[in-house]
Formats: structure tokens, C-alpha cells, sequence
């Protein structure tokens, strides 16, 4: 919906104003108020600025929020309670379309993410640049490369076929790099899926470069990314690719060891599970976390926080979203033990189960996961496997330092597995439990090619070849983008 707003402007009080009028002398404009064309004129506007583009990513309506809980309730492991279309019902029944409210804000949001960092990007290279400095500006490029690139990442697992539908041939997302700030027409047709994910690897590898190696010390792993969660996003998008030989690439550059694993970038898993789950967790295993705080301006928004969906009413939440505890579901596997230290964030209310991961009241400030170091070290463990074709037992390692950190009496061996498939099986079933309710579960399984899992009587398996398999677009981008055409 590019040209619908007449400017996706920085979201931190840059602002269009014209050329002025003499009258307006007689009005004079609070100080607050930053024509862009000073916009770049000071190092501390710019600092703000630079900092402004990871608050737009991190909205509610997108990564802060809606994003994570569209990729969780597309999946089995939710029922839905209050069959309310404007907390995502329509995304849990599979019969999301292109008018729906969530596919309309994540879409809208996303781009708006997307075009603050054109817009800065454009406004550096004109003058701010010069006005912060080489070192400075290096920083900020990192920035605004890294949000560009997770911003593309996170719309294309929701809006486009996956890699493996025709080897990214399918159309994917409409491709920017120009700022929009005026009205006009910038009708463009979608780039394929390869095309969209080749453009994320160079933000990401750009980020890599220019981004600080911040380590556990000093890193802002919940607030700014850096070059090691730069890496980490790039072994999560070869995940997606189905490039196991990229994932282990970039792996080689954060896991480390036989078990403890470690990083150069201080990470490592939590001893204390309940750590992770503190509302403002920004410990070791936070790799990518979207940050909230207590002013009012920096509130994920209402009815897309974490906790107002998934919590029930006794712990401050609004209980949308119960979990399945049907026979097939994760919650009921067999192989996921009661004595498990992850069923603490389970918690029984009558005849349902809700999970407890995430806090309330209102404003529900819990900062939102987008991934974190247990995940990374079961990427590689898949990767391994994959590549190797074998029962590869520093996979074996990796899947023990996960399910060991909360379920210290299972110690898998080779004998488990008497195939790579079966051990693959297990790596999977462990990132299913571990990453339960943080946004992953339709990436894995559009990734995987399986069908989405029937969830009742009305709501049916979607296999992989159904319409519905993914979302539409936007209907404002059909409407506003003449080139633009929707999924079939």
C-alpha cells in the first residue's frame, strides 16, 4: 500500500512541511517538530533516528507482536476461545483474506518498517553521512541493513510460497530500496521468492559488516542488533532456504565446543528456565528480542500482546488462545515428560490448559522473542544431520544440551537413532516443544512442506498445495499497485 500514505516518514517526529509561508512566523512550529530536510543536519537527530527504525519494526502489529502470534495460530497447537476476528480468528480457521485486519496491519506495518529505513538510508547518504562521521555512519547503515533484512525475512514466511515451491520462482515480496515521502505512484511487481530472500542476505551480510561484535558483556541483544545476531538471523533464513551447507557456514562463526557449546558472542542456554521468561528477559540466549518499555509510547499495542492472548484471566491475560491437548497435539507427546521443567509454563483452568510464558496486566510489556539461542543450536543440529546424512553425534550433542537444560534424565545416544531421519524426527519434535507459543510454529511447517494439522470438525488439513497454505496480500496493495498480483 505504497501509495496510499503520502509518507512512511521516520516514525520519530520527522515531518513534511513544505516550503513555509511568511504567515507561519505568526505560528511558530514546536521545537519537536523537525522539517526533514534538518532531519539529518545533527548528530543526536540522527542517533534518534537510527533508533526509531527498530520502534517501527518492533509495533504490535508487527514483530512486537502479531507476527509471532499469526505464525503460532496458524499451527495445531492453539484453540481458539472467542472466535474474535480482530485477534486473529480468521488466521486460526485458515480462512484469513486480503481485507483481514491482521493481514492488512502486518502488511502495512512491515512496509512501514521497511520504508523508514529507505528513507533514512537516503537521508545518510545525502547528508547524514557527513554530519555523524565514518564510524558513525558504518553503525547506522548496520541498522538500518539489519531491520531492511528482518523486516523482508518476517513478511516473506507469511506472504509468499515456500523456497522449495519451484525453487523461489514463486512470486514473492514487492521490492524497495527508493524512500517514498510524497504522494505518487510506485506501483511495482513482485520480485520471486529468491529474488526477495537474495535481497535479505545482503542486508544481512552488509549488517555483519557493519555492526559491532558486541559480546555478552556489552551486546543490546533485546534493543539493536549486532553482528553476531546478524549471523544468527542468516542461519534461520538458510533454514528456510533448505541451504544446510549456509547454515553450517554461518555457524561455524557463533557455536562453538562439543557441548557446553559456546560462542564468541557469550551465548549460551539459561540455567534457570524461568529466566527467559522474565517480561523484560535480556540475558544470554537473547539473540533477537523485540524490546518494550513503561511509557505509554512504547506500549506493543492493544490486542497484540503476547500475554493478553495466551494467559488466562487468573495471571492478568485475556485468555484468547487455550492450547490443544488433544491426543496428536505437542502438549500431549509422550516423549515430552511430565517431570520437564518447560510444563511449569503450563497451567490448568478448568478443562483447559493455557501457556503461562508470557505476563500481565495490561500494558503486557514482555519482550518479544524473535530467536534466541536454544533455537540456534537446534538449527544446527538439523543442519548437521542434513548435510552430514548420518547419525552425526555433535547433532546428538546439540539436542542434549536442549533437552538437558530442562529434562536432565533423558540422555539420547546413537542407539536412538537408527537412521539420520529419526534423529532429524527428534531435532524437530524438540524445537516444537522448546519454541511452543514464540512465534515459529507455521515457518516450520510451511518450511517442511507438511500439511497444517486439522484443528476441529469446521477447521481441516491445508495441504501444501491449497490457496490458504499461505496468506494473501494486502487488498490496499491490489488496490494501490497496479502491478501487483495476489497468491493463487
Amino acid at each position: 500500500m505504497m501509495n496510499k500514505i503520502s509518507a512512511y516518514i521516520l516514525a520519530l517526529g520527522i515531518a513534511a512541511f513544505g516550503t513555509a509561508c511568511q504567515k507561519d512566523l505568526l505560528t511558530p512550529k514546536p521545537t519537536t517538530d523537525i522539517p526533514d530536510w534538518e532531519a539529518f543536519t545533527l548528530k543526536e537527530r540522527i542517533g534518534n533516528e537510527a533508533t526509531g527504525l527498530y520502534t517501527v519494526m518492533k509495533n504490535g502489529k508487527f514483530l512486537g507482536g502479531k507476527v509471532l502470534i499469526a505464525n503460532d495460530v496458524r499451527g495445531e497447537d492453539f484453540v481458539n476461545l472467542t472466535t474474535n476476528n480482530v485477534t486473529l480468528n480468521a488466521s486460526w480457521k485458515m480462512t484469513a483474506v486480503g481485507e483481514s485486519q491482521e493481514i492488512k496491519e502486518i502488511w502495512s506495518q512491515g512496509y512501514m518498517a521497511i520504508n523508514n529505513v529507505n528513507v533514512f538510508l537516503a537521508g545518510m547518504a545525502a547528508k547524514g553521512n557527513a554530519v555523524a562521521g565514518d564510524s558513525l555512519a558504518k553503525l547506522y547503515a548496520g541498522d538500518a541493513k539489519f531491520v531492511r533484512g528482518l523486516s523482508y525475512f518476517s513478511l516473506l514466511q507469511l506472504f509468499a510460497r515456500p523456497y522449495w515451491d519451484g525453487a523461489g520462482s514463486k512470486p514473492g515480496l514487492v521490492l524497495f530500496w527508493e524512500p517514498h515521502t510524497k504522494l505518487g505512484d510506485y506501483s511495482r511487481a513482485r520480485s520471486t521468492v529468491k529474488e526477495t530472500y537474495d535481497q535479505i542476505i545482503r542486508d544481512l551480510d552488509s549488517a555483519e559488516t557493519l555492526l559491532p561484535k558486541l559480546t555478552a558483556s556489552t551486546k543490546f541483544a533485546a534493543n539493536k542488533g549486532n553482528s553476531y545476531s546478524a549471523i544468527a538471523l542468516k542461519m534461520k533464513v538458510y533454514l528456510q532456504m533448505a541451504q544446510y551447507d549456509k547454515v553450517l557456514a554461518e555457524g561455524a562463526k557463533l557455536i562453538a565446543g562439543t557441548g557446553p557449546f559456546t560462542s564468541p558472542a557469550g551465548y549460551t542456554l539459561e540455567t534457570d528456565l524461568k529466566n527467559l521468561y522474565t517480561p523484560k528477559y535480556a540475558g544470554k540466549e537473547a539473540v533477537i528480542y523485540m524490546p518494550f518499555g513503561a511509557s505509554p509510547g512504547d506500549f506493543p499495542g492493544t490486542q497484540t500482546q503476547l500475554g493478553y492472548y495466551y494467559s488466562p484471566a487468573s495471571v492478568g491475560g485475556n485468555a484468547e488462545y487455550a492450547l490443544n491437548t488433544s491426543a496428536t497435539s505437542i502438549v500431549a507427546d509422550a516423549s515430552w515428560k511430565s517431570t520437564d521443567a518447560r510444563r511449569q509454563f503450563i497451567m490448568p483452568v478448568g478443562a483447559r490448559s493455557f501457556l503461562v510464558k508470557y505476563s500481565g496486566p495490561s500494558p503486557y510489556l514482555d519482550f518479544a522473542p524473535v530467536l534466541r539461542w536454544a533455537e540456534l543450536l537446534l538449527i544446527e543440529a538439523e543442519a548437521k544431520v542434513r548435510v552430514s546424512g548420518t547419525v552425526d553425534p555433535t547433532a546428538i550433542a546439540l539436542l542434549n544440551a536442549v533437552r538437558g537444560r530442562s529434562d536432565a534424565s533423558t540422555v539420547f545416544t546413537a542407539a536412538d537413532f537408527p537412521t539420520a531421519d529419526k534423529l532429524i524426527d527428534a531435532i524437530l519434535r524438540e524445537k516444537h516443544i522448546e519454541l511452543l507459543g514464540e512465534g515459529n510454529r507455521a515457518m516450520e511447517i510451511i518450511r517442511l512442506g507438511i500439511p497444517f494439522p486439522g484443528k476441529s470438525a469446521t477447521v481441516l488439513t491445508v495441504p501444501p498445495t491449497a490457496s490458504n497454505y499461505i496468506w494473501p496480500i494486502s487488498s490496499d496493495e491490489l488496490v494501490y499497485n497496479r502491478l501487483a498480483v495476489d497468491n493463487q
